[in-house]
């Protein structure tokens, strides 16, 4: 694994809305604009092959057009799998390295965005894996059940059951229907206990607010 000061400068960065990597974690990615086409051919040819996963924020209807800010946490994947379709669209998997803050966006010739970022303050995302010494399972799991049901969502529970717990809350903080807002806060969030328990508030929060006759009063 590289340490943090073998990590480049300046990396690809992809803002997409609603997609969160997290250190330890593979995100699947179907590529099909050609900008993005072009940085995974730029990407492949680097020995780190880093894409810097990165929220935008929310533009105002009336600045659609403008170029969307993007915000100052984002996390780097290493391309570690790769096919290519029929048709040239790229199915890929990243695997995530580390969180890293934006510094500063690169101008230059390449049709995508690149950035200058600083490694330094996530240090924790390259050691081992993190545990969470007091993870009530059998509590979040129900907790995960209700909310599950309230959206009529369906999971294998018997893998959710035998899952370690960073395994288990990274895998649901990036797959579960959140907000980009509220992915965020879980991206931000410094251990896995306090992802944990920005989740259990997001769930909770919606068990509460939501419509649905399921909802938790």
């Amino acid at each position: 694994m590289k340490h943090i000061t073998d990590l480049p400068e300046t990396i690809p960065i992809f803002p997409l809305p609603g997609a969160l990597l997290l250190p330890r974690a593979r995100l699947p990615l179907h590529i099909f604009e050609p900008r993005y086409l072009q940085m995974v051919e730029d990407c492949m040819k680097t020995p780190e092959r880093l894409i810097g996963m990165i929220q935008p924020r929310e533009v105002p209807a009336s600045h659609a057009s403008a170029t969307p800010k993007l915000h100052s946490i984002g996390c780097a994947g290493r391309l570690t799998g790769f096919s290519e379709t029929e048709d040239g669209r790229y199915m890929l998997t990243l695997s995530g390295v580390s969180r890293f803050r934006l510094r500063s966006e690169v101008a230059g010739f390449a049709p995508y965005r690149r950035a200058r970022v600083d490694w330094h303050g996530f240090d924790r995302d390259q050691g081992g894996t993190e545990h969470d010494n007091s993870f009530d399972r059998a509590g979040f799991l129900d907790l995960l059940q209700r909310f599950f049901a309230s959206l009529d969502l369906s999971t294998d529970w018997d893998s959710l059951s035998g899952a370690d717990e960073e395994l288990l809350i990274n895998s649901l903080s990036m797959l579960c229907p959140f907000s980009p807002e509220d992915k965020q806060a879980l991206l931000e969030a410094p251990t896995l206990i306090t992802r944990r328990e920005t989740m259990v508030t997001l769930i909770e929060f919606a068990l509460r607010g939501g419509s649905s006759e399921e909802t938790i009063q």
